[in-house]
């Protein structure tokens, strides 16, 4: 029984009396427990078999860790959108597909013109292109019938590009 009543006890499940020591002043505000605190209340609740208070009351111990404010380098800043002219390719076949697909790698917008292209073959080079879109997370938007603009994610189409796209439709 003593092994039920510890597993009971580490889960939080014992009876509400082995918890009344707790008060919600003392632990709420504090931060999490650093792995030597969390080693000692774990050895503590081990041997005893009693919940205890996990933090202590001197004033070394209570003392509430500030969260770093310098970036840990897991999280880095956007860049800001860059305006770029973009590229066009006319392709003639699908094998024509890898020179729009380095560009848009490279960080540069493309418009594909697919006028004049085989309708199979037109289908699967827009199917790429939206592959690739999707892959380095751009977008893709048709700005006339048969011509496609690819914007890569941190790149930004001017309006005075986008207005001449739209008025030649190429």
């Amino acid at each position: 029984m003593p092994i039920m009543r510890k597993a009971l006890l580490w889960l939080g499940l014992g009876p509400d009396d082995a918890y009344e020591e707790y008060g919600t002043e003392s632990w709420v505000n504090q931060g999490p427990l650093t792995s030597g605190e969390f080693v000692e209340a774990r050895a503590a609740a081990d041997n005893t078999g009693n919940v205890h208070q996990l933090r202590a009351t001197d004033e070394s111990s209570t003392s509430v860790r500030a969260l770093p404010m310098e970036p840990s380098g897991t999280v880095r800043p956007l860049q800001p959108a860059v305006a770029v002219k973009p590229h066009t390719v006319s392709p003639a076949s699908f094998n024509d597909a890898p020179e729009l697909a380095d560009r848009f790698m490279a960080s540069q917008p493309v418009i594909v013109n697919l006028q004049g292209v085989d309708g199979k073959v037109a289908r699967r080079i827009i199917d790429f292109a939206s592959g690739l879109c999707y892959g380095k997370e751009g977008q893709m938007e048709r700005v006339t019938s048969q011509v496609y603009l690819l914007t890569p994610s941190d790149v930004e189409v001017s309006a005075e590009d986008r207005r001449r796209l739209e008025d030649s439709g190429s």
